[in-house]
């Protein structure tokens, strides 16, 4: 029987993804204890600090000097949605936007018409190791929508919605719903502007728990529509007729249902699906625009404004160490978790 499975490839430090996702950051850091401003409390002489990506001992610095994460940096023209799953994340933004948030909880940024953030790692467990588990998924926005005002939203983890389902063993499989409808479940509303905001662009972004040995379908789409499965942690899965070991991402056909059958170990996955733009894609860094006249036009507009300027203390901001997690929107809602 040939198989329905479009493709099979290797996961690499940035997954490979389909239209209208452009592609998906995995971030796994074991961090050691904290120090009192919140970075790792060891020797970072050995590090290329401002660019550690080396894994070294099971974490980087990234471009972080003192903390690690992503000191600020410009987006334009699509779309970031962060998944914290474990871990936490500190937020700040050019509209003066702000947040800390994680373990489970998701924010959903449409950069549109341009706007600088930092996201940094606080440590604040000095007496444990502090762990991250992070994917930041590139959304890609079509041209009419480019250059929509800068929004963010908070998806706090205890309004996500999470199915559990039970095969027929009993053995039970999640799908925690950041975006899409699963069933007649939805996901929280994404970003006002957002690609997804329109149902018939079948926008889904779920994270998927399957206990060792259970059995999982993933319903057919629309024509058209673009999938893809990464299986970033387990032993082996059958799907499809076959065999795929973990550390995959399987290009799934889409007028089809797909039955997945775990294997020993309990496994994870992310699952993306969308209707594809369709539109030519230049990207320069973080600039995603439809040419390279455009392209030049938004580097253009950064040099000349900043995307509104940097209103912290510190390219490299991280909020007070008391702090749980909150959000402080650029129009002045302030949301405390």
């Amino acid at each position: 029987m040939k198989s329905s499975i479009k493709s099979i490839r290797p996961l690499g430090a940035q997954w490979p993804t389909q239209d209208p996702f452009l592609f998906c950051a995995y971030h796994h850091d074991i961090f050691p204890e904290g120090n009192p401003e919140m970075g790792p409390n060891t020797i970072l002489s050995e590090r290329n600090i401002g660019q550690d990506f080396s894994g070294k001992d099971g974490w980087s610095m990234y471009h972080g000097s003192k903390v690690p994460g992503f000191p600020a940096h410009p987006h334009k023209g699509f779309e970031t949605v962060s998944i914290a799953e474990k871990g936490l994340v500190d937020h700040s933004d050019s509209l003066g936007a702000a947040g800390r948030f994680g373990n489970g909880d998701a924010q959903w940024m449409t950069a549109g018409g341009g706007v600088m953030h930092a996201e940094m790692f606080p440590l604040l467990n000095e007496e444990t190791k502090n762990e991250v588990l992070l994917f930041q998924i590139w959304l890609n926005l079509p041209k009419s929508k480019k250059n929509v005002p800068a929004h963010f939203k908070m998806m706090w983890q205890e309004q996500i919605p999470i199915i559990n389902k039970k095969d027929e063993k009993g053995l039970e499989t999640s799908f925690k719903l950041i975006a899409g409808k699963f069933g007649d479940t939805e996901a929280l509303a994404p970003a006002p502007d957002s690609y997804a905001a329109d149902p018939l662009n079948e926008v889904a972004i779920w994270l998927i728990k399957a206990d060792a040995n259970a059995t999982f379908k993933l319903p057919k789409v629309t024509s058209g529509v673009n999938r893809t499965l990464f299986f970033y942690e387990g032993d082996e899965i059958q799907i499809g007729g076959e065999s795929v070991a973990n550390g995959q991402a399987i290009v799934l056909g889409d007028q089809e249902s797909y039955t997945i059958e775990n294997g020993n170990k309990k496994a994870h996955f992310l699952y993306l699906q969308g209707k594809p733009i369709n539109e030519k894609v230049v990207q320069h860094g973080p600039f995603v625009m439809n040419s390279n006249q455009e392209i030049q036009e938004a580097v253009g507009e950064f040099q000349r404004t900043q995307f509104g300027g940097w209103p912290w203390d510190s390219h490299e901001h991280v909020h007070d160490k008391s702090k749980g997690r909150f959000a402080i929107h650029a129009d002045g809602k302030i949301e405390n978790k």
